[in-house]
């Protein structure tokens, strides 16, 4: 007993050991990427000197943060997954099944280790053009990253669960991996069924066990490619890596970031109180004040976690008061978040360009109109659901009151057509305008509102990289499976089928909103877009969708999804922030859900909102 206790006493200490210097290591590389990207604009357009070295730098640490980030998010549980099937599970079993996650990942992460070691020792005699450096150490950080993640998985294991409950899930993986192995030789006949048992029913078991998203991807990759093909491992890992690391996802730490200053210096407070002065006062007003306050924090933070966590704190009290139902609040809150998911700098739209091709730009412009649209549909539906209510409470604001709260939040309200003009007019890429973002925060926040506080700057560089670390590990591991769906023939005959549908785009268009509502509810957004992206946006072009235009449909459709009770992970984010009990919000949700939904018809079916203000 005591030699056990003693055994998991030095698990303990190692990982606090790895987490904190892993956490330092992530902080500091989110701030050395906001140092040289900043560098690289200011060289450029101030000094005409371009830095011909700064992007590829960033770009070698960048997987490394990408793979830290994974660590951090690991060691907290912030990986994404989906919990709701598992919660609703007596104690007892789930806790079982959260064992089968934490072995799942682990056996990947094993298995991938030596496939990375390799292709990073094959990586070694390449060079870098601008610096010289050898590949080794930018494709080091995926050994290095999975090997850490393996240490942290197995102190999970053996700190947190039970040696009976950790034994049964441990038979029911090897049982599972078993039957698979013996099965291989059949399995090979099979042919494209093969992607039914694995792209289906492994990983979609994977999923609905609670797995992490990013993990349920890789161990079902991993498993087709290894029992029914002859493709090296060490090619899944390449095109992981490849996934994780475009310069372009690179924004994706550094928006988050930038979203959490956001709220740290009060410039969202500031933007809340100048729309409570304005619309405070009407019937149902401080609804009026969530859409809108959601739709301007959007065009700043780029993250719909964010977004929330500074909007609810500061008007769900005053909501409460004037008599709004708990339910009405959350089912509000995760309605505005679809609706604001086209906003720029949305990390959807990031990742959109990213795997697809398509101009951030243009999609920083095509993503405006089509949230105007969808907020005035839930405002019509906030004015209907108030229309027999009671006046509020809070006293009519005079002329002073909105304009002193206005010239406050001035600065703030600034901010997102700051980052938006930078884009457009080229005075920054899409990947280096949130250091502007950053940079204006920082000086408002010491210069304007007096509100920053430096003792939390660590803290939230390590939450942004945890974040990210989680979101890269999906892009990743999910560009892995594309690749595999792509030499398996799977994504020509989606085309064929999408081709085949009566109706031409129309009917595309129709099949491609149910599709990512589903697939929204099921993988969230960026997993979603990362997997079917690649393969749906050829078939829109060939069908005569354009490519800005499907964007907003598939962006506002896996919205839905994503905050859709019962199994829209947002929807549940929404709740947790605004401290709600998720049965409460699904009534009125299902309301909010009928101008969600009329409001997508209406974008796919009048294209001029997403390209009419494209150049």
């Amino acid at each position: 007993m005591q030699t056990k206790r003693g055994a998991v006493q030095m698990l303990t200490s190692i990982d606090k050991l790895i987490g904190r210097s892993v956490e330092a290591i992530a902080a500091f590389l989110v701030l050395t990427e906001v140092v040289l990207l900043m560098s690289g604009i200011v060289a450029r357009y101030a000094l005409h000197s371009p830095l011909t070295w700064s992007d590829e730098l960033a770009s070698l640490l960048f997987l490394w943060l990408a793979m830290f980030g994974a660590v951090v998010a690991l060691r907290r549980g912030e990986h994404m997954r989906m919990s709701s099937l598992v919660n609703r599970m007596k104690p007892n079993t789930a806790a079982l099944f959260e064992a089968i996650a934490v072995i799942a990942a682990l056996a990947f992460l094993l298995l991938i280790i030596v496939p990375a070691y390799d292709s990073a020792e094959n990586d070694a005699i390449m060079t870098l053009p601008a610096t010289g450096v050898s590949m080794l150490w930018r494709t080091a950080a995926l050994p290095v990253g999975a090997a850490l993640m393996a240490v942290t998985a197995v102190v999970r294991l053996a700190t947190t669960v039970k040696p009976s409950t950790a034994f049964k899930a441990l038979l029911v993986c090897i049982a599972i991996g078993g039957v698979l192995f013996l099965a291989r030789t059949n399995l090979a006949d099979l042919g494209s069924l093969n992607l039914l048992v694995f792209f289906v029913l492994l990983m979609g078991g994977a999923v609905l066990a609670g797995v992490p998203i990013a993990f349920s991807f890789g161990i079902s990759t991993l498993a087709y490619l290894t029992l029914t093909t002859s493709t090296p491992s060490d090619i899944l890992v390449g095109r992981m890596a490849e996934g994780m690391s475009h310069l372009i996802l690179l924004s994706v730490p550094l928006f988050v970031f930038l979203g959490l200053l956001i709220e740290m210096t009060g410039m969202a407070q500031r933007l809340v109180a100048f729309l409570v002065a304005l619309l405070g006062h009407t019937r149902g007003g401080l609804s009026y004040v969530l859409i809108g306050a959601m739709y301007l924090v959007s065009g700043i933070s780029g993250s719909k976690a964010a977004d929330m966590a500074a909007i609810a704190p500061a008007l769900f009290p005053e909501m409460r008061k004037q008599g709004c139902k708990p339910g009405e609040l959350v089912a509000l809150l995760s309605a505005s978040g679809a609706q604001t998911e086209t906003i720029p700098p949305s990390l959807v739209l990031i990742t959109i360009g990213s795997v697809t091709g398509v101009s951030i730009t243009a999609l920083f412009t095509g993503g405006i109109v089509p949230a105007i649209v969808v907020g005035i549909l839930l405002c019509g539906m906030v004015w209907y659901r108030n229309r027999n209510a009671v006046n509020a409470a809070v006293a009519k604001a005079d002329s002073k009151t909105i304009v002193r709260t206005f010239i406050v939040a001035l600065p703030a309200i600034f901010l997102p057509f700051l980052i938006r003009f930078a884009v457009v007019e080229g005075i920054a890429t899409a990947t280096e305008v949130s250091t502007i973002g950053i940079a204006y925060s920082v000086l408002a926040g010491l210069l304007i509102y007096r509100q920053f506080k430096w003792k939390q700057i660590v803290p939230m560089l390590v939450d942004a990289a945890s974040l990210s670390g989680a979101i890269l590990l999906i892009i990743g591991a999910a560009t892995g499976m594309a690749w595999a769906l792509t030499q398996s023939g799977f994504s020509d005959a989606l085309a064929q089928a999408a081709q085949a549908l009566p109706g031409g785009k129309w009917s595309f268009l129709a099949a491609s909103i149910i599709g990512f509502i589903v697939l929204g509810s099921v993988l969230e957004g960026i997993p979603a877009i990362v997997l079917f992206g690649p393969l749906l946006f050829p078939v829109a072009q060939t069908v005569g969708v354009h490519e800005v235009h499907y964007a907003m449909v598939v962006i506002l459709s896996m919205g839905i999804g994503l905050f859709m009770p019962p199994f829209g992970v947002g929807y549940y984010s929404a709740c947790a922030v605004g401290k709600v009990n998720p049965s409460d919000g699904v009534g009125p949700m299902s309301r909010y859900a009928v101008a969600l939904f009329v409001g997508v018809v209406i974008i796919a079916f009048v294209p001029w909102f997403s390209i009419g203000f494209l150049k």
